[in-house]
């Protein structure tokens, strides 16, 4: 069984990944700074998507589309603060918080199947010395089984969480490093699942064997992460910020779409195992594992019923034209 604390308090260079697009990439910063309090040198990073409200363009971006950024393996690149998509300017979440740190951060395209992106990220997890990898999903819908009425945004998550899985089951059968995690920050505070449908779904993974722990914003974490919000457009992670400083009750995101569900267990981050979570409330990552690209995983989902962000950012470009 896997002990987060563990593998937390012992890593030197984590490389921790918001994997849902957007500003998930300041949820995978409150495990980063974390690690720091052990004297770890962590790397943070996420995916080349970002929302409509950054991006109009659907979908995240080919490794092609980008400019200023440094190649680290197939689909996977250093980010620096000119990091930005070639034709539009569009600027990433991963460049304003490169420019934050001081320090690159990594971007993985989020076109590529489980495959190639477990590839991708672990060839540079090798370049960049990394002895742990985590996986951070910014309010839970990477464990969702398909059928809850608020999912939206399953696609990314699915993918990304896939690909973990795929890395995981490398390195247990070599006993070697990385070691994998995943995690759940801010359980509903994406405004999709409830937060006792997620505490649902990580059940299922504690039952399968795969619950790793728990840990909660510091005061210190939690300050880095307020300067985190003041840069990075995210609504998610500052509502895990609202959490840790005392508001409770329901709170409307996404310009009145969403409702939030705060209280103290959202400033938390669950840490699972990745192929307990595929073997047990991950149904979708499941389901995806073998897709060839984004494309092929969001037919995938079609055929379960399942709608996705993708399915949405299309949809409302057509409604605009």
């Amino acid at each position: 069984m896997i002990d987060a604390d563990e593998l937390l308090s012992r890593c030197r260079r984590p490389l921790v990944l918001g994997i849902g697009g957007g500003g998930d990439v300041v949820g995978a910063l409150a495990t980063a700074e974390a690690c720091r309090v052990h004297e770890a040198d962590p790397v943070v990073g996420g995916v080349t998507w970002e929302r409509r409200p950054i991006d109009p363009k659907p979908g995240p971006r080919t490794e092609s589309e980008i400019e200023g950024a440094r190649r680290l393996a197939d689909g996977v690149m250093a980010a620096s603060p000119s990091t930005r998509v070639r034709e539009s300017g569009v600027v990433f979440a991963e460049s304003r918080m490169a420019e934050l740190l001081g320090e690159d951060t990594v971007l993985v395209d989020g076109t590529l199947g489980p495959a190639q992106l477990a590839d991708g990220i672990a060839a540079a997890a090798r370049s960049l010395s990394v002895d742990l990898i985590v996986f951070v999903d910014v309010g839970g819908d990477a464990l969702a089984h398909g059928d809850e009425p608020g999912l939206a945004s399953p696609l990314c998550d699915a993918l990304l969480l896939a690909a973990a899985a795929r890395i995981a089951e490398r390195s247990a059968a070599r006993d070697a490093a990385p070691a994998v995690l995943g995690g759940i920050f801010g359980i509903g505070c994406d405004g999709e699942l409830t937060p006792p449908e997620v505490l649902e779904r990580l059940a299922e993974v504690g039952a399968a064997g795969g619950l790793a722990g728990a840990r909660g914003l510091t005061p210190a974490v939690a300050a880095r992460l307020s300067e985190a919000v003041k840069v990075v457009p995210t609504e998610a992670s500052a509502q895990a910020l609202r959490c840790f400083h005392g508001q409770i009750g329901r709170s409307a995101i996404r310009q009145g779409r969403r409702t939030v569900e705060l209280s103290p267990a959202g400033a938390l981050t669950f840490y699972f195992d990745p192929v307990a979570a595929l073997r047990s409330a991950a149904r979708l990552a499941a389901a995806v594992t073998g897709a060839r690209d984004l494309d092929h995983a969001n037919e995938i989902l079609h055929g379960l019923g399942v709608s996705t962000e993708l399915d949405y950012e299309r949809d409302a470009l057509h409604t605009v034209r």
